[in-house]
């Protein structure tokens, strides 16, 4: 994967602000009613603000990956992070090959009675599989909901309290982004859209969008490997004819390839909307910052289709 320090942000718009809140390092109050107080940590931040509202306040969520800056495939942990790891209770990784670092991060650290949540393997997603999780609308309700029962395993005496603030959040919290997914599906289902990286494929069915890029041309970009000639030639072609009616591309991978044909897109007149790895800006919730993307790629559809 092209490191991180290289590509751009995502600006969050005033839309969903109202849904921003902390996310680095999550210290809530101490757990009411006698209960305690679970340390949580998270490999990346996007599956630490779900769990930090899955919890509230019965847990302290610290994320590894917690800055835009930082690359999640090819992250170097600290000691500092070992010494995290060391402390915590309930440990969520992504697993399918998108953070190795996080599982070597945990032999080096064993404790005992610690819990380990890996996403991709409770998913049943292996190495080589597309391991952008979050962007499943179905597999984030899963793992929510996985985490909501370990942590009350873990805590039965505050089980009713964390079902409630998981309830809260499955419900209220991230009302606003699966309407955004029924109305762009409604709206625009069907169109045909294309993607620089496999990061946008498992949101593009959800949306019911027609995803045209080659998948190999998706996987390539998404691990940072050489694309075959004909996948560019297709990718190419699909702009240059207008088979496409929007670009969606990872604004934190942008090497020279990709910038060409994300400018190719906008020269052709074809609208571009992007998306991020990670949350963006850090102290985003989850549903804040996936509801910015949807309404920009919502946005990009309207213009393009004239709906």
């Amino acid at each position: 994967m092209i490191p991180l320090m290289r590509r751009l942000g995502l600006s969050v718009t005033l839309l969903v602000s109202c849904l921003l809140s902390a996310c680095g390092t999550t210290a809530p109050a101490p757990a009411p009613g006698g209960g305690s107080v679970i340390q949580v940590v998270t490999a990346e931040n996007f599956w630490g603000s779900i769990a930090a509202q899955v919890g509230g306040s019965h847990v302290h969520v610290t994320n590894i990956i917690a800055s835009p800056a930082a690359d999640p495939h090819d992250y170097e942990y600290t000691a500092q992070d070992a010494r995290t790891v060391s402390d915590a209770q309930y440990v969520i990784i992504n697993g399918a090959g998108y953070d190795p670092w996080a599982e070597k991060l945990l032999a080096a650290s064993p404790m005992s009675g610690r819990q380990i949540l890996n996403v991709g393997t409770f998913l049943g997603k292996h190495v080589g599989d597309n391991p952008h999780l979050w962007y499943n609308p179905d597999y984030v309700t899963a793992v929510a909901m996985k985490i909501r029962d370990d942590l009350t395993a873990r805590d039965p005496h505050d089980a009713s309290a964390i079902a409630q603030t998981a309830q809260r959040f499955l419900t209220s919290d991230l009302q606003a982004y699966h309407s955004l997914i029924t109305d762009i599906k409604a709206r625009f289902g069907g169109t045909p859209v294309g993607a620089t990286e496999s990061i946008f494929a498992y949101l593009a069915p959800a949306l019911g969008l027609n995803l045209i890029t080659p998948p190999s041309y998706l996987k390539a970009v998404s691990e940072g490997a050489d694309i075959s000639a004909g996948d560019e030639a297709t990718v190419e072609e699909q702009i240059k004819l207008h088979q496409i009616k929007v670009l969606i591309y990872n604004s934190q991978n942008t090497p020279n390839n990709i910038t060409a044909v994300i400018n190719l897109a906008k020269a052709q007149g074809i609208p571009v909307a992007t998306i991020t790895e990670t949350l963006t800006p850090a102290g985003a919730t989850y549903q804040a910052w996936q509801a910015t993307q949807l309404s920009s790629i919502q946005a990009a559809l309207a213009k393009a289709t004239g709906k």
